[in-house]
């Protein structure tokens, strides 16, 4: 459900349509169906068993995101470019200085890679 669907909702959209109520013919015809088992879910459907979301991976995470609400997803990458955009510029105007930091980001970028490696496969041994 979307944020103005959400909105909607709450300011009483949607309240003049009645819902109906399942008959018993409706309830016995959906209990005699054998398709109606969900033991028997298509083939690629997750059924009862979706993964978590803390099991996805990062892509799959930020695929999940993006879908949820696209806006914010073009909002960021459009921030992402303006921010590389100052960064070209910085590089232009004053390269020392931009090779000077920018040799420091990718040291505590590999010490972070490396503290998440080694804690990595220190939480995954059992005890």
């Amino acid at each position: 459900m979307t944020d103005d669907a959400e909105s909607r909702a709450d300011d009483g959209g949607d309240t003049g349509r009645a819902t109906r109520e399942p008959d018993a013919a409706d309830r016995d015809a959906s209990a005699a169906s054998p398709e109606a088992t969900p033991s028997e879910a298509p083939a690629g459907s997750f059924g009862d068993e979706a993964p978590a979301f803390g099991d996805l991976s990062l892509p799959q995470r930020i695929f999940v995101a993006a879908v949820q609400n696209p806006t914010r997803g073009v909002v960021i990458a459009g921030l992402l470019a303006f921010g590389f955009s100052f960064y070209v510029a910085f590089w232009l105007v004053f390269p020392r200085v931009a090779a000077f930091t920018s040799a420091i980001g990718a040291a505590l970028v590999a010490t972070v890679a490396l503290v998440y490696l080694v804690s990595d496969r220190f939480s995954a041994e059992p005890r």
